[in-house]
């Protein structure tokens, strides 16, 4: 392995997760800082409350994009620069990290659940279905969108565990990295977590417009 070119791309899945596109989108469309109202998350969901559908898909879509593209170039490209799956796990978590850790922004970014979806489908897109799917399960019973991505970061380990041998191999080092960006998932959403316990957590539709 060619450890430069491997640090290198460490180092930039973490900058191009850093792009906080809640705060970015909202500002091109002239809305209010999403950090500024509502559940002061920097996210998809949180935007949706500015009133702005357009903004809020555009966010989601490119918090998932900014997971999905470092993780495909390192596996698209790591043949030529000698770049295995312990890079490939390394940059799947950068980017996430990047995401709720961002440098250009204070270091303090939203929950990650779209980027943790970009990231799976980048791994492999019947990973990232699977876990999407689960989501979608959760949320359409249960209407909490917090549940849903909860229970979709906690069977994302067992969708890849399950899936060796028959979809693809298991690696130990893209498996460490599942493991830790669902727990980090589960982490973020510890006052949702209370709020779940306590009946109080805002379920999806009924939450009234706190945004500009």
């Amino acid at each position: 392995m060619d450890y430069a070119y491997s640090i290198a791309s460490i180092l930039l899945a973490y900058l191009i997760g850093s792009l906080s596109f809640a705060v970015i989108v909202s500002k091109a469309a002239g809305l209010q800082d999403p950090r500024s109202y509502g559940s002061k998350n920097p996210g998809a969901t949180n935007v949706l409350r500015s009133g702005s559908k357009a903004a809020a898909v555009s966010t989601l879509l490119l918090d998932a994009a900014k997971g999905w593209l470092p993780v495909v170039l390192v596996k698209w490209l790591g043949g030529d620069y000698g770049l295995g799956d312990a890079t490939v796990a390394a940059v799947a978590l950068a980017a996430f990290l990047g995401h709720l850790y961002p440098v250009f922004f204070g270091f303090k970014g939203g929950k990650g659940v779209a980027t943790a979806a970009g990231v799976l489908l980048g791994i492999s897109w019947v990973l990232g279905l699977a876990t999407l799917v689960t989501f979608g399960i959760v949320v359409f019973f249960s209407r909490y969108v917090s549940l849903a991505s909860m229970a979709a970061a906690v069977c994302a380990p067992l969708y890849y565990l399950l899936g060796d041998r028959g979809v693809w191999y298991v690696d130990k080092n893209i498996a460490a990295a599942v493991v830790i960006i669902s727990a980090l998932l589960v982490y973020r959403h510890r006052e949702n977590i209370s709020k779940l316990l306590k009946g109080t957590e805002s379920k999806l539709g009924a939450a009234k417009k706190t945004g500009p």
